[in-house]
């Protein structure tokens, strides 16, 4: 039985759509990654919360992978709970993303690329979340120990079995790209989205060109840090306060990482931010959107109140040309 009844209107407007690549699919402007703060080490109930403000609110999309959550696996599981007791009715209405490529359990064959590893992190992903089939499956980084044959063969095999409806690739080298996308289309499963990160601090992808490899290739473009951990935000500009991932001693984001340099510069960019009536937040979200080739950002909130906020970022993407000047000379240190 559900406990949980959607917003009746959660498709008034409140959430924009863009087709993914080539294809016939939607996605939300903007996703939730459950990344961090689904896991057994955080709190469930605000957990659900979350989900639930998400989609009253038109975000159909919800990405995960197999090692999400501490400990590994426990994000998917959590979401599992949460789908079982209160989204039973509305799967169809939901795009669900995982991933295999880092380390999930002991011995050769936890980790990396391999047919055997994806497959069986698949099965046991399905398996957590008590699903028959996820939207996308990812493989999630490029391991040159592996043929690309074999991984992109995994992928498509995974298609035939119709354990996903559709195939994405993470982290890949632009180098590699086009043969992983090539056999992909010649095995008849072709890519539907890269993920990537992208965001006003780290823009390599636009740069080296990946972002327009994919859209000649018609794959879409979905975009993880877009606040670069939380760095692009005004949460730093006056320190680092007790709460915030980088205070914890276990994680990507780092104390270390916080340099005086980039406190300044996030400084500059939040008062461009008052100006234009958005926090820092939101305007790093509405930045990465009003690149054309980028058809969803994942937001990775730990309460509710950041989802609402971020949610506003996308009434405004619109930026001028002295903006994104300005923004340009604050990042390049001018």
């Amino acid at each position: 039985m559900n406990n949980y009844s959607p917003a009746t209107n959660r498709y008034d407007n409140k959430m924009s759509y863009n087709f993914c690549g080539n294809s016939g699919l939607q996605l939300p402007k903007l996703s939730l990654g459950l990344w961090h703060n689904f896991g057994n080490a955080d709190n469930f109930d605000e957990s659900k919360k979350m989900l639930f403000t998400a989609f009253d609110n038109g975000i159909t999309h919800f990405d995960l992978a197999n090692n999400y959550g501490v400990p590994g696996g426990s994000a998917e599981s959590n979401f599992g709970k949460i789908l079982k007791s209160d989204f039973a009715n509305y799967r169809d209405e939901m795009i669900i993303s995982t991933k295999a490529g880092y380390g999930m359990w002991e011995g050769p064959y936890g980790d990396g690329s391999s047919r055997k590893y994806l497959i069986s992190s698949l099965d046991q992903s399905l398996k957590r979340m008590q699903l028959e089939y996820v939207d996308i499956f990812y493989s999630h980084r490029y391991n040159p120990e592996t043929p690309i044959e074999e991984t992109m063969e995994a992928l498509s095999h995974i298609v035939r079995q119709g354990k996903a409806l559709y195939v994405g690739l993470s982290n890949y080298p632009v180098e590699v790209l086009p043969k992983a996308l090539q056999i992909l289309q010649d095995n008849h499963t072709p890519c539907l989205i890269y993920q990537g990160c992208y965001n006003i601090i780290n823009q390599s992808d636009a740069l080296d060109g990946k972002f327009q490899l994919l859209k000649d290739k018609g794959v879409g473009y979905i975009v993880f840090s877009p606040l670069a951990q939380g760095v692009i935000s005004d949460k730093y500009i006056n320190g680092i306060p007790k709460d915030s991932r980088a205070s914890k001693p276990q994680g990507f984001l780092q104390e270390k990482d916080i340099h005086e340099e980039t406190i300044n510069k996030m400084r500059q960019l939040n008062d461009l931010a008052l100006k234009r009536g958005q926090s820092l937040a939101q305007m790093a979200l509405a930045w990465v959107l009003s690149n054309p080739c980028v058809t969803s950002v994942l937001v990775g909130v730990s309460r509710v109140q950041q989802l609402t906020d971020n949610l506003h970022a996308i009434e405004n993407t619109s930026f001028s040309t002295e903006e994104i000047n300005l923004i340009n000379s604050i990042m390049q240190g001018k």
